[in-house]
């Protein structure tokens, strides 16, 4: 087995059942705490930078670079979204109803981002990472860990000292894993827009090079009996429209385009309709998680071998 392949089976493999991550249940509780105690500015969340945070992460290993919290889950969205968990229409399965899910088999590699939302946390992880899911919320992660696409990293506002409950997303658009995942140019914005237009269903894309600061879009989407509205409008003077202490610069960038564009995507989620006896709870999918280990396995194997 190559050296690459190994990697990849041994970042993929289930421990002993498709389960997601054991702290999503705490992180879930967290949040419906803190819900009641949220005060939400008229924005729908507070600026870090006028708090000793940052619009830009830190990514481990990089001397201190980091990339762009370029999307916003505003704080006046619906309560249910802005707790942390796949149930009852929670931000999980808003995230699948724009085709995001949890990593491959739920598994992650790698040391965690962390960033500084000026809610008086400080540094902290990266709440989670998903990724596009090519149509399958099942295995479709792995798809994009072979051969790359729009993923994010989130961390949500919700300290003591600016407790908005907002969202905030470092969404980019990567390369293959042969290219070690690194970020396809002009991908930090093209990812953010990409993102938006699955979140407003968008029948073509959007265009990245004609946002301008109160650029709006609108439109539905749907998971698990549950339908969402979401609007966005674009902002200016939040994040810096710069290249410098940007991750993955090279590639993303050139002397004649800057890494970042300055633009952050605010969206507000509504939820338009719910399941009509729903007990909160999705099926559970009949397959194992070694059928879909295996499943995984062979889709590796015909990729590394075309």
């Amino acid at each position: 087995m190559a050296p690459t392949s190994l990697t990849l089976l041994l970042l993929c493999a289930p421990a002993l059942s498709f389960a997601l991550d054991p702290r999503a249940s705490a992180r879930s509780l967290n949040s419906l705490r803190r819900r009641d105690d949220r005060n939400v500015p008229p924005a729908g969340f507070y600026d870090p930078t006028t708090a000793g945070g940052s619009m830009l992460t830190i990514a481990p290993n990089t001397g201190g670079l980091g990339e762009p919290l370029n999307v916003i889950v505003s704080g006046h969205s619906d309560p249910i979204v802005l707790v942390d968990q796949e149930d009852s229409g929670g931000l999980r399965n808003y995230f699948l109803s724009v085709g995001f899910a949890a990593e491959c088999l739920g598994q992650h590699a790698g040391d965690a981002q962390t960033a500084n939302l000026g809610d008086g946390k400080g540094q902290v992880n990266e709440t989670s990472e998903l990724r596009w899911d090519y149509g399958d919320p099942q295995l479709g992660t792995c798809t994009e860990t072979i051969k790359g696409g729009n993923h994010f990293r989130y961390w949500i506002q919700d300290g003591s000292k600016a407790n908005s409950g907002a969202i905030f997303m470092a969404t980019s658009y990567e390369k293959p894993i042969q290219d070690g995942h690194d970020i396809i140019f002009n991908g930090y914005n093209l990812g953010r827009d990409w993102l938006v237009g699955n979140a407003t269903a968008q029948t073509s894309l959007i265009p990245t090079a004609n946002i301008t600061n109160g650029t709006t879009y609108s439109g539905q989407t749907s998971f698990g009996g549950y339908t969402y509205k979401t609007n966005v409008v674009y902002l200016s003077g939040i994040l810096s429209n710069s290249s410098a202490g940007v991750n993955h610069d090279q590639s993303v960038g050139n002397k004649n385009t800057l890494a970042v564009d300055g633009y952050v995507a605010v969206m507000t989620i509504s939820v338009v309709s719910k399941p009509a006896a729903s007990n909160g709870a999705l099926p559970s999918s009949p397959l194992s998680s070694w059928s879909l280990l295996a499943a995984f396995l062979a889709m590796l194997a015909l990729s590394l071998s075309t």
